[in-house]
């Protein structure tokens, strides 16, 4: 069987929508793989019952052996947390090659760095190429968690983005519920996403928004999706296949986006010697350039191949 085409590591900012997908479900499975989802998440986790997960990882790797072209779709699997011996057997699913790894509940990048040392040992147990499995750890669902999200730079060549819940996290709190009357979330929450944001900057990585649990408010969705991109995110989960496309329109720029954004690039261009430089009557500097050059770039992964 052929090896699956892996995505470059420079196309890692790619990941508009990431749909998670009961891995015990052949049903959801198939159901999944006909939407325009950048990648598929093959749970193992909570969307499974503990006694269907035996069942879950048997599907999971076949549908990976089946799936041999990743260029469209990738494919991912959320595995248990580290802290449970249950991880050791699920990581049996990279014998299926997939893109990479969703590690839920970490406390730190230390427990990234540790999934990659077994990573690195796994891949030459199977035959596999060096360092193509990445990783997502959900980086806010502990309480330890919320102090360690400036950790992650240099944890591991792995490291694809960071994503962020708010259901563990307010379990671990004992909270009963995340969001304030107005139904915004409350403060920790707020915050837990703000670090989540600038750790994956700092990092260098994708910064992934969390899942609008809603999937029968699709405007509640579209709003959402919409602020996390102006916000910063590139990305967001989904639990649900109607939310792919709406989730795609928001990370996609608009055409008035790619059009400011490309006279913003050619300005700059034209005047090389320039630090800043007037267009339209306004002042643009660097972080304009900045700006519209990961606009382009956005465009340009979101383009069908």
């Amino acid at each position: 069987m052929s090896s699956p085409t892996i995505q470059p590591s420079e196309d890692r900012n790619s990941l508009r929508s990431l749909l998670f997908v009961p891995g015990d479900s052949e049903r959801k499975l198939a159901k999944a793989e006909d939407t325009a989802a950048d990648a598929l998440i093959l749970d193992l986790e909570d969307s499974v019952a503990p006694g269907r997960t035996a069942i879950a990882r048997g599907l999971i790797l076949d549908y990976l052996n089946a799936q041999t072209d990743r260029r469209r779709q990738q494919l991912w699997v959320r595995v248990n947390p580290l802290s449970t011996s249950t991880l050791l057997v699920d990581l049996s699913v990279i014998a299926g090659k997939p893109n990479g790894l969703i590690l839920p509940k970490v406390n730190s990048a230390a427990d990234v760095t540790r999934l990659s040392h077994m990573l690195d040992a796994l891949e030459v147990r199977e035959g596999l190429a060096a360092g193509n499995i990445q990783i997502i750890p959900v980086a806010t669902e502990t309480p330890a968690a919320l102090f360690t999200l400036g950790s992650y730079a240099g944890c591991s060549e792995r490291l694809a983005g960071l994503t962020w819940g708010a259901e563990d996290i307010a379990a671990a709190l004992g909270a009963s519920t995340n969001r304030g009357p107005d139904g915004e979330y409350d403060l920790v929450y707020q915050l837990a996403r703000a670090l989540c944001l600038t750790g994956a900057a700092a990092a260098g990585v994708q910064p992934i928004d969390t899942i609008w649990a809603n999937f029968k408010d699709p405007a509640g969705l579209e709003h959402d999706a919409t602020l996390g991109r102006r916000r910063g995110f590139t990305g967001k989960m989904a639990i649900h296949p109607g939310q792919v496309d709406i989730i795609n329109h928001a990370f996609t720029p608009t055409e008035e986006e790619l059009a400011w954004s490309r006279r913003v690039a050619e300005t700059f261009e034209h005047n090389p010697e320039l630090g800043t430089v007037g267009l339209d009557g306004k002042m643009l500097d660097m972080p304009h350039l900045k700006q519209a050059k990961r606009v382009l770039a956005l465009a340009r992964r979101a383009a069908p191949d």
